[in-house]
């Protein structure tokens, strides 16, 4: 039965198209929790600072907030201006939506953990990060509206200038790393917390650390930059445009540009963990993990069914 099960979801196109669906909701659902509880955190300090209470009604401490407004706004009529390019201002919001999404498919979160496990993983994230201004710059010139259109200009004028030093700072980590997969990146850092980027790479590199920490820091700075965090969210510029690009937006298309800005946030931290603070390692060695995944029955084994082993394998006791 198990054998007949491994064959189905290894061999069979259908079988093979459950588990890709099945990998992509295993990162979409937890994603879109944390960008809803990002939200209720970003209010409760807004809130904080300006000494108020922020969301404390819905459910315990308010935590409920987030799912009753995500409730809210996927009720909402859909209100398309007269005056606006219809086509382009509902595609806008979905191409900031799916550009945000589909940049998890490399972002590897254990060893073998990947969705796409490719070889060019960082190459991959940069032309995604690129097609991401589309639909801010489109949600801005389809709205027909002045402050839309001045929001838009300059989120693409911002995120387009930072792009370019994050990726100065990242060529520095792949000098270091001699690699552009993600996964081998994490994987050079494992052992001792020195052995990090951020600290460069090992007691023998010890001194690149002078180069890699001001990255580290030029990285942190220009992640705030792409992702419009304050105090670099002049797109939005509540003060002077409205809410920048979004401003004619309302219901679920507004929901779909909070959505993409938030989990670009999610990613960014993750690449900054990845790329400078060992990913998964967690900076001692754990040696006494490292042979489970490479046992000689490994590969009769199934990891996700917790399968077994056969009790004809001579090197090792059954279970």
């Amino acid at each position: 039965m198990t054998a007949d099960l491994i064959r189905f979801f290894t061999t069979n196109w259908i079988g093979q198209a459950i588990v890709i669906v099945a990998q992509c909701l295993a990162v979409t659902i937890p994603l879109l929790v944390a960008v809803a509880y990002m939200t209720y955190v970003d209010r409760k300090v807004w809130a904080s600072i300006q000494l108020r209470r922020g969301p404390n009604v819905v459910g315990p401490f308010g935590l409920l907030q987030p799912m009753a407004d995500g409730l809210k706004l996927v009720l909402k009529e859909t209100i398309v201006p007269s005056s606006a390019n219809g086509v382009l201002f509902i595609i806008a919001p979905m191409i900031a939506f799916m550009t945000a999404l589909v940049a998890w498919a490399v972002v590897p979160f254990d060893d073998g953990w990947v969705i796409a496990d490719i070889n060019v993983g960082i190459l991959y994230l940069f032309a995604i990060s690129s097609l991401g201004v589309y639909g801010i710059i489109m949600g801005g010139w389809a709205s027909n509206s002045k402050y839309p259109f001045l929001g838009s200009l300059r989120s693409a004028a911002q995120m387009v200038s930072y792009e370019v030093s994050i990726g100065f700072v990242i060529i520095t980590v792949i000098l270091l790393s001699g690699t552009m997969h993600l996964s081998q990146i994490v994987d050079l850092q494992k052992g001792w917390i020195w052995n990090w980027n951020v600290f460069g790479g090992g007691l023998k590199n010890l001194p690149l650390a002078l180069v890699m920490i001001p990255m580290s820091v030029v990285f942190f700075i220009s992640a705030l930059a792409e992702t419009n965090r304050p105090p670099f969210d002049l797109p939005e510029a509540e003060s002077e445009l409205v809410a920048g690009y979004q401003v004619e937006y309302s219901s679920t298309p507004y929901l779909l540009f909070m959505i993409g800005e938030y989990a670009n946030i999610v990613l960014m931290c993750s690449l900054f963990t990845i790329l400078f603070f060992g990913g998964w390692q967690p900076g001692f060695p754990i040696d006494f993990m490292d042979g489970w995944n490479t046992h000689p029955c490994a590969a009769s084994c199934c990891s996700w069914c917790s399968s077994p082993r056969p009790s004809s394998c001579s090197s090792c006791s059954p279970w």
